[in-house]
């Protein structure tokens, strides 16, 4: 069965005065690469995250956010009231000695002034931590199922394309008579005269004849073509990663697209080609998303 390497997971957790969303996204990309944004007060976990993504994502563009959303008093930031008892007095000592009286909007304005409010570190809670990192696999959880489906969807859609090539194949077969007779006819029909005019070995010209004729014969390419689809059908089959192996796959039919096409000299076959090449074409870039 085949997995999408583009993906989307996210989950939520509400703590004692915060909620934490999680996100992780995935695009395709031929390797691994981890892109993270996270709050500085779990920075110290992040390798740790890193190596949890390695181990369960394989591959991809892989991005990371942790977002962080109060919903309580903040316990970080508070009133340094030694230093605003000091602004105060400085302040009632003014208004005192020019007699202005002192009202609220004084008070909010002290608070505004350097140092009314300090700002204390935050140390990791390690059981907080723990539900972290549980709504952090729930995430990936999430993802991966997002991957399943869109790797059905991919599955789908490639074999579709996969059996058209097939089913295009077998209308090669029609064409290949009438060629075949038709290359014969005009050798024939080109060589009569010289034939008749010069003395020529009849068997060796049959032997040639039939040597031109082998040459251009297209069977081994028709088997190596269906061959390679029931490979590639074969292959997407496995509980395995199988991008890679399948766009070497893929590679391999087009070979046997192409040279089917230059062999065969016929405009009807020609057509016939062209149709494969578009259909797979088509299922190169879809196995740019496959795991």
């Amino acid at each position: 069965m085949l997995t999408s390497m583009t993906g989307y997971g996210k989950s939520v957790v509400e703590l004692e005065n915060k909620k934490l969303t999680i996100e992780i996204k995935s695009l395709n990309s031929k390797q691994l690469d981890i892109y993270t944004r996270i709050p500085g007060l779990y920075k110290e976990k992040e390798l740790e995250l890193r190596n949890s993504i390695k181990s369960r994502l394989e591959r991809g563009k892989i991005e990371l956010n942790i977002f962080i959303e109060s919903i309580g008093l903040d316990k970080t930031n508070k009133i340094n009231k030694p230093v605003i008892e000091a602004y105060y007095n400085q302040l009632k000592e003014i208004s005192n000695s020019l007699d202005i009286e002192l009202n609220a909007s004084a008070v909010e304005s002290l608070l505004k002034l350097p140092d009314a409010l300090k700002v204390e570190i935050q140390e990791l809670d390690e059981s907080e931590w723990l539900k972290i990192e549980q709504t952090f696999q729930s995430a990936i959880d999430a993802m991966l199922e997002f991957r399943k489906q869109e790797g059905d969807a991919l599955e789908k859609d490639i074999l579709q394309r996969i059996n058209k090539i097939e089913e295009l194949l077998l209308k090669v077969e029609p064409f290949e008579e009438k060629r075949i007779e038709y290359i014969k006819k005009r050798i024939s029909d080109g060589l009569n005269e010289f034939i008749e005019n010069q003395k020529v070995d009849q068997n060796r010209f049959e032997q040639e004849i039939i040597y031109y004729i082998e040459k251009i014969d297209i069977t081994e390419e028709k088997v190596r073509l269906k061959n390679h689809c029931d490979y590639f059908r074969k292959t997407c089959q496995t509980q395995e990663s199988v991008g890679k192996k399948l766009g070497f796959i893929s590679q391999e039919i087009g070979r046997e697209i192409n040279t089917l096409g230059s062999k065969a000299n016929d405009s009807d076959i020609q057509k016939i080609v062209i149709q494969m090449k578009d259909e797979l074409e088509k299922v190169k870039e879809q196995i740019l998303n496959v795991l």
